[in-house]
């Protein structure tokens, strides 16, 4: 599969902006929840001032670390796509969260406009193997963190090999059918199967982290290993 092109990528999260969420619980299952779930119990291990959620899509990742984290703590979800920020403001103003302390801007992942050393915590999920460069975005998240800051990546992952044949005949062949029922777009969900069996294992993930600069790095497998969770730490400069 030749790397995802940006403006092709963003048309498609334009057109299931409205029906995303309920396409996500739907087609996992509810496992989506557990993963976040996850994710926010590895985050919430370290004290954190400045966080930023990458692909925050319509913002449940933001909203799950905001009920993990301080009040105090300011969280900035970032994504290219202005339709699915604007199902995350929805959201917020929902919730009557606080804007300054829970912002959704639109940016690019491989262009962040903050200054060098802004964050303690930077997560993205499910948006990496979006990214048409992961190396130039992994070294932008490495840029932007403080030392010893830490990056968590929720991304699908290569399953189990004895889970493959069931999965991927799921990912390929029933789900693209199940997702034109709740979406009315096989299409995207086409691209997400081709997306997920080009992505790189647990391990060569690793190797990624490690050649964006992060050290320390470690993943855990979740439900049979079709996602993974990946943990790395900037270097401390003292």
């Amino acid at each position: 599969m030749s790397k995802p092109d940006p403006e092709a990528v963003r048309a498609t999260f334009e057109s299931v902006a409205s029906r995303y969420d309920l396409a996500n619980h739907f087609l996992s299952g509810g496992i989506d929840y557990y993963w976040r779930k996850k994710l926010v119990e590895m985050a919430v291990e370290g004290s954190c001032d400045q966080v930023l959620d990458l692909a925050t899509g319509s913002g449940d990742v933001l909203f799950a670390l905001r009920e993990g984290f301080s009040p105090d703590a300011a969280i900035t979800g970032v994504d290219f796509c202005e339709p699915m920020l604007q199902e995350a403001r929805n959201k917020r103003e929902a919730k009557e969260l606080d804007e300054n302390s829970n912002r959704f801007l639109l940016g690019d992942c491989l262009s962040l406009d903050f200054p060098d050393e802004s964050f303690d915590l930077v997560t993205i999920s499910f948006g990496l193997r979006n990214l048409s460069d992961r190396d130039k975005g992994l070294k932008e998240m490495y840029r932007v963190l403080k030392p010893n800051g830490r990056l968590i990546v929720l991304e699908f992952s290569q399953p189990y090999f004895w889970f493959r044949p069931f999965y991927y005949f799921y990912l390929k062949l029933i789900l693209p059918w199940m997702a034109r029922l709740v979406t009315g777009d096989r299409e995207a969900y086409l691209y997400l199967g081709s997306s997920i069996s080009a992505f790189p294992d647990r391990v060569g993930l690793v190797d990624e982290f490690e050649g964006a600069g992060f050290e320390r790095v470690h993943f855990s497998a979740l439900t049979f290993s079709i996602v993974a969770l990946h943990l790395g730490y900037k270097k401390n400069n003292s």
